[in-house]
């Protein structure tokens, strides 16, 4: 197979990071060699070690915004024009934008994948309903809505946000869905189960709705561990009050913990997809998650579902998992099985041969 050079954006931000890793190392095995972009924050130096230390990759500190982080449209546009101008330095074949609002205005060289992981026009509606946007977002929306339009293929990671986005945007194609995947971990015996229920994630998040935990955790007789950043980049941030904050955790520090849980809890009010929701069905913690549409297409009949409005109901159905032995054994089950389906290979495979029809086969009918 011919070799394919890709320039894939990436922030240290959230779960673009760990999609980003994970999926060059897959690619990698598929012809296809990953230059990372990374845009916002510069990574930690552990990260960037974790980053290094895949064979082959290469890294170029983008000194540009996140799409949600830039101050003005003509930041963004700036920063779009740097990218293309990176692809055309590194020589890339095709670009993968993990925020399409970088191709609003940018002049790209090579075929461009607009990867919608998440978007503000998305979040707002799930967290504030029918609420307009407010001004700085909407101009972030409208952005988004442009890059959407002018990359060759849309992908995302749910049928939930793809069509979420095709309505509100008015596109007239949903994006393409592809899973995020995750390769699962390797077996470490048995598991002793002294964390009754964890969350992990962007705390800081309001669409996360850890603060409906926070207040649910009152009414329980158990502690709640939660890990991540109380703190974003944008200058949200969250204060804590019952749960058992165990710190922002390196990629393995989190499987140990999940090894160890019993029930993992997301009350999200927005979630495109939820790697945190695999790793914990892959490490064998029983599910209880907000009843929401993209959770009901990944996990439907392998999740407790419940109403993530009341602090009430979260502390009941937490209460009612961790009481019942045969519940809990059967719902972990449950997502074990269905964590199997969501693999980084399968994904792999899906954008490889996305990949291909946008760079390989024009190359062949041409020659």
């Amino acid at each position: 197979m011919p070799d394919i050079r890709l320039l894939m954006t990436a922030d240290a931000a959230g779960g673009i990071w760990t999609y980003a890793l994970g999926m060059k190392q897959a690619l990698s095995a598929r012809g296809v060699s990953t230059i990372l972009a990374i845009l916002g924050d510069r990574p930690s130096e552990l990260a960037l070690r974790a980053a290094r230390a895949i064979g082959g990759v290469e890294i170029e500190l983008a000194d540009l915004p996140l799409d949600w982080t830039a101050t003005s449209a003509s930041e963004m546009a700036h920063a779009g024009e740097e990218i293309a101008r990176l692809a055309r330095r590194v020589d890339a074949d095709l670009v993968q934008l993990n925020a399409p609002a970088f191709a609003a205005s940018a002049s790209f060289p090579v075929p461009m994948i607009g990867a919608l992981h998440s978007c503000v026009a998305t979040w707002w509606e799930a967290v504030h309903g029918n609420v307009p946007l407010p001004q700085d977002l909407e101009w972030r929306a409208k952005l988004t809505r442009a890059g959407l339009t002018r990359v060759d293929v849309a992908i995302a990671p749910s049928q939930a946000l793809a069509r979420q986005a095709q309505r509100l945007y008015a596109l007239a194609r949903a994006p393409i869905v592809i899973h995020n995947g995750r390769s699962a971990p390797d077996e470490a015996g048995p598991r002793r189960r002294d964390i009754p229920v964890v969350t992990a994630g962007r705390l800081w998040d309001e669409g996360k709705n850890i603060a409906a935990l926070d207040s649910a955790a009152e009414h329980l007789p158990f502690k709640i561990c939660a890990a991540g950043p109380l703190q974003g980049p944008n200058g949200a941030a969250l204060r804590l009050h019952n749960l058992d904050w165990r710190g922002v955790l390196d990629p393995l520090a989190l499987r140990n913990v999940m090894a160890r849980a019993a029930v993992f809890v997301s009350p999200a009010l927005y979630e495109p997809f939820g790697l945190a929701v695999l790793e914990a069905a892959q490490a064998g913690c029983a599910l209880v998650l907000s009843d929401i549409p993209t959770f009901r297409e990944l996990w439907d009949g392998a999740a407790l579902f419940v109403g993530p409005s009341h602090a009430h109901a979260i502390a009941d159905a937490l209460r009612q998992v961790t009481a019942d032995a045969a519940l809990r054994t059967r719902l972990a089950a449950a997502a074990e099985h269905r964590a199997s389906q969501y693999t980084i290979d399968r994904s792999a495979d899906a954008l490889a041969t996305l990949m291909r029809s946008l760079v390989i086969e024009p190359k062949r009918r041409a020659s």
